[in-house]
């Protein structure tokens, strides 16, 4: 019998595969498209949920990865003696954003200077709501869809909270202000990317439930990614480059 902890854990890993199948476009005779109905179909069962709809499964099977070489390039840009990925799968209140800037206080302390750390943060499944605008989190009411407050913590979040906040909207306790926003992270040499397989799954979710074209709603999205954020193929395939190119591995959480 399966607990709540391991149906959790079972329901994230099946997630992670599928991002790691889907992760290139295959021809229309391509018998890994049968491969893919009938995983999602024993994902649904396992509560994969976004991943699971036929319409999930039709736009992954449409829709392009970003060119692989690009987003190649794009981690040769890694860099420095200490290097260091943390895996965003969901949202987890502040820490996606607070580890990064305490990895690189920490280093300062330690007499290394920014330039001598390299830290990617990988968004992916619905992690992904934080590589994209103010416009679309007012749109789409991405607070309401995947439970995300505001910086006070008091009602669904209509902006991405962790874009531009205005100064002194993030303390820590005998810390004082932290700057964890993600400009402020990019300004300190911090690298974002966004997988696109989560684009792709979840602006299908978004069309089925708006009765809308999801080509048109994912290229909207990708359109409106913040600046700087990198689309990958895949958050898994993030994930393993960044170790290949010497980053250490942290779950954010």
């Amino acid at each position: 019998m399966i607990n709540k902890n391991s149906y959790i854990y079972l329901s994230k890993t099946f997630t992670d595969q599928i991002h790691a199948a889907m992760t290139l476009p295959q021809p229309p005779s391509s018998p890994r498209r049968g491969f893919l109905k009938k995983f999602l179909a024993g994902a649904a069962t396992l509560g994969a949920g976004i991943f699971a709809s036929p319409a999930v499964v039709e736009a992954a099977e449409k829709f392009a990865s970003p060119d692989v070489s690009e987003a190649d390039e794009w981690f040769k840009k890694v860099k420095g003696k200490h290097k260091i990925m943390f895996d965003v799968t969901e949202p987890h209140g502040i820490f996606p954003f607070a580890w990064p800037r305490i990895f690189l206080a920490s280093n300062g302390k330690t007499g290394s200077s920014p330039e001598d750390c390299g830290v990617v943060v990988v968004l992916r499944h619905s992690g992904a709501a934080y590589a994209m605008n103010n416009q679309l989190w007012e749109k789409y009411k991405f607070g309401e869809f995947f439970k995300i407050n505001d910086a006070e913590g008091k009602a669904p979040a209509v902006h991405n909270p962790f874009w531009e906040p205005k100064p002194g909207t993030y303390k820590g306790p005998g810390i004082g202000e932290i700057q964890i926003g993600i400009n402020e992270l990019q300004a300190s040499g911090v690298m974002f990317c966004v997988c696109d397989m989560a684009l792709t799954a979840l602006s299908a979710t978004f069309a089925q439930k708006l009765n809308q074209d999801a080509s048109v709603i994912k290229k909207e999205w990708l359109d409106n990614l913040l600046p700087g954020v990198q689309p990958v193929p895949s958050g898994v395939w993030a994930v393993g480059r960044a170790q290949e190119h010497g980053c250490a591995y942290c779950f954010a959480s």
